[in-house]
């Protein structure tokens, strides 16, 4: 058998595993999942109509059209901290050991998790999507193939941050540790654009959500679905995602290949 076929049969085996255990276990991913709901019905229907009167819209319908990109963005960032706290169960009950001494193509390990986060994290942004449709979100103006770019954007960005919540796994002591590392896959959207525009924040305060990686994801996904101009926050978003991935693969490889002690 080649290489090639022994990585993908592996790999096959190893997302099988994984998504296995998401169904078994599905308390931590329906968790994770109900804090962008209920921020998005909080949002809408409390906060609704005067935020929406601040952002100079006529009711909040308008403000539902500006916040479920954000929040869509945002439930990737949850979804991915499972993945974090899987990674540390792994490596903490012992499989992991048990994986090195068999004949188990070594990268298999984690691009099983990290697949399989990534359609944890579709399927929850479908759900939170529908969601939003069902309480009025409405994509007005968008081509077939701005959905595409969307969804493609979706795709990537959870790739980039289940790599970084998979590195975070493997240098957390215990699950607990893992999914207080993840925190800033949820904090991170809170001071990003997904609430306010950022010309209403404070002036200082406006560099600090401007210059992170849910900001530009969060305008681009928002300007295709709602069929406005995106300017240069795609392409920003996309060195973002290219740069997490990178990161997040070499800081993960790196430490899963180290021998233990």
């Amino acid at each position: 058998m080649s290489t090639l076929s022994l990585a993908v049969r592996d790999s096959s085996t190893m997302l099988r595993r994984n998504l296995l255990h998401a169904r078994r276990y599905p308390s931590l991913t329906l968790n994770l999942l109900l804090t962008p709901i209920m921020l998005l019905l909080l949002f809408v229907y409390v906060f609704g109509d005067v935020m929406s009167a601040g952002m100079g819209g006529a009711d909040r319908s308008a403000y539902l059209a500006y916040l479920v990109p954000g929040l869509l963005l945002m439930t990737i960032g949850s979804t991915t901290i499972g993945t974090a706290v899987s990674v540390a169960n792994d490596m903490n009950e012992g499989i992991i050991a048990r994986f090195r001494t068999m004949a188990v193509h070594r990268p298999s390990v984690l691009v099983g998790h990290v697949v399989g986060s990534v359609l944890q994290s579709v399927a929850s942004v479908v759900l939170v999507g529908a969601v939003g449709v069902a309480i009025g979100f409405r994509s007005t103006g968008a081509t077939a193939l701005e959905w595409l770019a969307a969804f493609g954007l979706l795709v990537v960005f959870a790739t980039a941050l289940t790599w970084i919540a998979v590195g975070m796994g493997l240098v957390s002591p215990n699950a607990e540790a893992a999914s207080n590392n993840a925190l800033p896959l949820i904090f991170l959207p809170l001071i990003s654009s997904t609430f306010v525009p950022i010309e209403q924040m404070p002036g200082w305060f406006q560099p600090i959500a401007a210059y992170q990686p849910f900001t530009p994801a969060i305008e681009t996904l928002r300007g295709l679905l709602l069929g406005t101009g995106i300017g240069h926050n795609g392409w920003i978003a996309l060195a973002w995602c290219a740069g997490l991935t990178v990161l997040g693969y070499v800081w993960s490889t790196k430490t899963f290949n180290k021998d233990p002690k």
